[in-house]
């Protein structure tokens, strides 16, 4: 007889396979007698993510349709029909008792037939601007679970339920203040691989060793590809400033509890672990994030005055540092945009939704 199971349809990068991970273990933590499913692409990142956690990997052949070239769009169409029908070949082969879509390539397909097959299907949406597959998702499914309540006006679906992101459980626990008075602490990064266009304004805005840059503890860490380049661009000043540089930060939920201002991109992943912490945080949009989620998620911040945006297009070294020298004259704004930015975080998130989807299953039946 076949165990219960359930299908996560996630991949692509970190942002969408981490918390697909807490959930899942939520879900395994709470059904251990059931079976729990990731379905993603061959060649993505899922594959080296989640095996090492105990979970199996089902494949779906499907290509992207947003933010690509004509030609590419094309024979993702055309490859449409086998992506479905190798969908509704696992959905037919396992049964689940739902399928989550929690972004990627693979969501597409698989939450569809899923629904067309009228299995449980909810999508999870982590940014203020929903990117294209859950838009096209959100009238077939059941449930949409949002971060921000924002994107509900994006989203035509039959029901919303405020889903929070799930964070790793040392960052969720992390101390909200830094314990130590004096010049700010800053903490710099671009996600896990970095981004050039940060690490060259921060070593710009660092590099004079006047009296600025010299009082001011910072954390740069700057990606495995632009590690060498940043070193360079510090030179010998690097020997007179307080800035450990490094290409990657194996110890974060420690950067996050000794850091008092945060310079950041504005992914979910990295707004949530912000929000978590408490964090005060200057946020630099990708300007090239699909559907360009990234200010979206940012702007979501600034209404509430949880954050500071500096866009792209205008962020300067003297720009960035006339910020920082703000926030370290207010001490009273960081506070506030500590306690503001900790109403977007929502404590156990994967086990809520976990236990919300249970509720739902139940009452179906």
């Amino acid at each position: 007889m076949k165990k219960n199971c359930i299908f996560i349809a996630a991949g692509g990068t970190g942002g969408h396979i981490y918390p697909a991970l807490a959930i899942a273990e939520a879900f395994r933590e709470a059904k251990p007698d059931w079976e729990v499913f990731f379905v993603g692409t061959p060649h993505g990142l899922e594959n080296k993510l989640v095996p090492p956690r105990g979970f199996k990997i089902l494949h779906v052949k499907v290509g992207r349709l947003n933010q690509v070239s004509m030609t590419e769009k094309l024979l993702t169409l055309l490859k449409m029909p086998l992506s479905l029908f190798s969908s509704l070949r696992l959905l037919l082969k396992y049964k689940p008792q739902a399928a989550i879509g929690v972004g990627g390539y693979a969501s597409g397909p698989i939450l569809l037939m899923a629904s067309l097959m009228r299995i449980r299907t909810a999508i999870w949406e982590p940014n203020a601007m929903p990117g294209l597959t859950n838009r096209l998702l959100s009238r077939f499914v059941d449930e949409c679970w949002l971060v921000f309540d924002s994107a509900r006006r994006h989203l035509n679906a039959r029901a919303f339920f405020p889903a929070g992101m799930p964070v790793r459980k040392e960052i969720e626990k992390a101390s909200a203040s830094a314990s130590h008075s004096g010049p700010l602490h800053l903490l710099a990064f671009g996600g896990s691989q970095g981004a050039r266009v940060l690490n060259t304004n921060i070593a710009e805005m660092l590099k004079p060793a006047d009296e600025f840059a010299r009082v001011h503890a910072v954390v740069h860490q700057t990606g495995p590809n632009d590690f060498a380049r940043v070193k360079e661009l510090y030179g010998s000043s690097l020997n007179q400033l307080s800035v450990e540089v490094t290409e990657y930060l194996h110890d974060m939920h420690r950067r996050y509890e000794w850091a008092d201002v945060v310079i950041a991109r504005a992914g979910a992943a990295s707004v949530a672990e912000l929000a978590a912490c408490g964090k005060a945080a200057i946020l630099v949009p990708l300007p090239t994030a699909a559907d360009n989620h990234q200010q979206k998620n940012a702007e979501a911040l600034v209404k509430e005055n949880a954050a500071i945006m500096i866009l792209q297009k205008d962020l300067t070294p003297a720009k960035l540092r006339a910020t920082l020298l703000e926030l370290e004259a207010e001490p009273s704004r960081r506070h506030r945009m500590e306690q503001n930015i900790r109403r977007f975080h929502q404590p156990q998130a994967a086990e809520k939704i976990v236990g919300h989807l249970l509720e739902q299953m139940d009452s179906a039946h």
